[in-house]
């Protein structure tokens, strides 16, 4: 179960930052928007990849629950992935904001 656990504390660690560092990214109507076509998308892509079988998961570090194909726990390494890189980009588009008064 290490890759679910992994995820979980992935997806944590998105959410603490995200009130820490004070981007309210997870209270933006646009992040879930964002977030729905990221998941189409990925049912797209990790579907065909799953059931293909091009990618292969070994369900003793999962817990073995699948949407379709698609392990839930790429759901929340999805969310994970994302969320941080919008949270990070945020933070930092705030400080030279206002480093440089805009």
């Amino acid at each position: 179960m290490e890759y679910t656990y992994l995820v979980i504390a992935g997806t944590l660690l998105v959410i603490i930052l995200d009130v820490i560092l004070k981007t309210h990214l997870l209270k933006q109507k646009l992040f879930w928007i964002y977030w729905g076509v990221i998941i189409v998308l990925m049912f797209i892509v990790n579907g065909y990849l799953t059931w293909r079988p091009i990618v292969i998961y070994n369900e003793t570090k999962m817990l073995g629950i699948r949407l379709f194909t698609i392990p839930v726990e790429d759901f929340f390494f999805g969310f994970s992935l994302i969320g941080l890189n919008l949270i990070i980009w945020e933070f930092y588009n705030k400080k030279v904001k206002k480093v440089n008064n805009i």
